[in-house]
């Protein structure tokens, strides 16, 4: 069993059905013998995004995460303390969350994103 964070651009290509979505990835996350996590962070940075204009995307993320089978993982002081003393390799403040989480609850973040393995937090490519 894994436990999977998925990041936010990840979360959207797989409620998009997105070609981008590789199929290494695909199976990770729905393989019934995975934990995937979803992120507050990743719903707060949608909910932004949708409210200026920059992104469309569903509503109630409540009811689709738990239709899809994933985990809500929300935001604890802890994970906040964390996000706050990473060093400033990444100045993305819902990245660096998601990094803290991963960091902290021992996730496999799925992400496109390279540099957040400055962190040492082990990725898998969304792409294969």
């Amino acid at each position: 069993m894994k436990r999977l964070l998925v990041d936010t651009h990840v979360l959207l290509w797989w409620l998009a059905n997105h070609k981008a979505l590789g199929s290494q990835a695909r199976c990770a996350i729905g393989s019934p013998d995975n934990v995937v996590y979803v992120s507050a962070a990743s719903v707060w940075e949608i909910s932004i995004k949708k409210s200026l204009g920059k992104l469309k995307a569903p509503d109630d993320y409540e009811v689709i995460i738990e239709e899809e089978g994933f985990e809500a993982l929300p935001i604890s002081i802890f994970h906040a303390e964390q996000a706050g003393a990473l060093p400033p390799l990444h100045r993305d403040p819902f990245d660096r969350m998601l990094i803290a989480q991963a960091q902290a609850e021992g996730l496999l973040l799925i992400s496109q994103d390279r540099r957040m393995s400055e962190y040492g937090v082990r990725l898998l490519d969304p792409r294969r």
